[in-house]
């Protein structure tokens, strides 16, 4: 296994002062899948103290960002390194922290308290491999599997259960029934978990290749975590537009939709009103008016308790309410949507439209979907040829309407009315004609 030279020099100091020193987890998973590893944290039968000394003594900076569970944090060459004592885990009273922890100087110890047997592999150097329960022989066959009593895994902390499904996505591994027996009776322990760590959990899952199996198959874990979608996992949509019912629907649509978070929350929220609007018609045909809005109320709701980011909340809240409005091919109303959304949001609507589409019945939408490939190559071409859209793209800017006599609210107005006679072909985009334009007719 190839480790950075920052790590190999760390591994190297502590062994040559008399310790043990692995590089261990995520790391030494993903080297084994051939994926790459951005960090890598080192364990170590040295005690924090010990760690330090080691670390002083070959001139290492570093910082003691966690002595209390025994990680010190050093720092080689820019890079970080957190490097952890050995050490067990008391008692779990909040279903997230240990109590205490104990340094111990048997690294089966430390590997035994942790999540998953793929998790749970070290290496060095020195000694390969240390792989006590299995990890190499779950990676291979795409496994997700605690790490002896599963129970007891995610009782310790709840967490777990969110990164189980998030691994299951990510890595498009099975959970093995022990586990998944274990993660469905536990569910409510997430309920214990911040909702930050939760967030961070949820965004990496919706980003997995598997996110539609997933979703599909452990509902009953993400109702626990948002439970605003739970209303939508029985809906019927008897309907010729649709093949799935709503949740499966959104799923799809999760799934079809660029793998950028704000659209993938925005696809996961856009249909939750349904559950509110659905009604039937005397033909057993089904309708959906006003879910959007209703969508939107709820997303709003789930948003602000997740505590996602200004800008994810302000994406998805912008998309949510409009996600079936039509936007056309028509150049001119293209403008008209620049105007309003401006280019990107414009880009996402499709993006998401899209999504949609692709979650719905594939007989009823062959020629939406074309459309919308009309819809984005126009939009192109606007953008690269220059075309005016914005009053800021006009000949012709404030103080040019004040020259002619106008003044105030009635400066804005007047680049507004310009505007829409110019993305409308009633007049070029010439300073001289527009100047022109508003002294003879207005």
């Amino acid at each position: 296994m190839q480790i950075s030279i920052g790590a190999k020099k760390i591994i190297t100091f502590l062994e040559n002062a008399g310790y043990e020193a692995f590089a261990v987890g995520g790391c030494v998973r993903d080297y084994l899948m051939q994926r790459p590893c951005d960090d890598i944290d080192i364990t170590t039968s040295a005690t924090p103290i010990q760690t330090e000394k080691v670390l002083a003594d070959n001139g290492i900076r570093f910082v003691e960002t966690g002595l209390k569970h025994g990680t010190v944090t050093a720092l080689v060459d820019g890079d970080t390194f957190e490097v952890t004592t050995y050490r067990t885990d008391g008692d779990y009273k909040d279903s997230r922290h240990p109590e205490n922890v104990e340094f111990v100087t048997d690294i089966k110890e430390d590997l035994s308290r942790r999540d998953f047997t793929i998790n749970a592999i070290a290496y060095s150097e020195n000694a390969g491999f240390v792989d006590l329960f299995g990890g190499r022989t779950d990676i291979n066959n795409k496994i997700i599997r605690a790490v002896g009593d599963a129970d007891k895994r995610f009782k310790e902390d709840a967490l777990r259960i969110m990164r189980a499904i998030r691994f299951a996505s990510v890595l498009s591994f099975d959970i093995e029934p022990n586990t998944k027996k274990a993660i469905f009776d536990n569910k409510e322990l997430l309920k214990n978990v911040s909702a930050e760590r939760i967030f961070t959990e949820l965004s990496k899952l919706l980003m997995g290749d598997s996110v539609f199996d997933i979703l599909v198959d452990y509902r009953d874990i993400i109702a626990v975590v948002i439970p605003e979608l739970e209303p939508i996992f029985n809906v019927a949509q008897n309907t010729k537009w649709h093949i799935y019912d709503v949740w499966q629907h959104t799923c799809k649509a999760v799934e079809q939709s660029p793998k950028d978070l704000s659209l993938r929350l925005t696809m996961l929220f856009h249909d939750v009103g349904k559950a509110f609007a659905k009604t039937t018609d005397e033909n057993g045909a089904d309708h959906f008016k006003g879910h959007q809005k209703i969508s939107a109320e709820y997303t709003e709701n789930a948003l602000k308790r997740l505590k996602v980011s200004n800008e994810i909340y302000d994406r998805v809240m912008y998309l949510v309410p409009i996600h079936d409005m039509h936007i056309g091919t028509d150049k001119k109303k293209i403008k008209k949507w620049l105007t309003k959304a401006g280019e990107d949001r414009l880009r996402d609507l499709i993006e998401v439209k899209r999504a949609d589409k692709l979650a719905q019945n594939p007989q009823m939408t062959a020629e939406e979907l074309k459309n919308l490939d009309v819809t984005q190559s126009t939009l192109d071409e606007i953008i690269e040829e220059g075309e005016p859209f914005a009053v800021k793209d006009l000949a012709v800017n404030g103080n040019d309407i004040m020259s002619v006599g106008f003044k105030g609210k009635q400066v804005g107005t007047v680049l507004n009315i310009l505007l829409d006679k110019v993305i409308d072909n009633e007049l070029p985009n010439d300073k001289d004609v527009l100047i022109r334009y508003i002294s003879e007719k207005m």
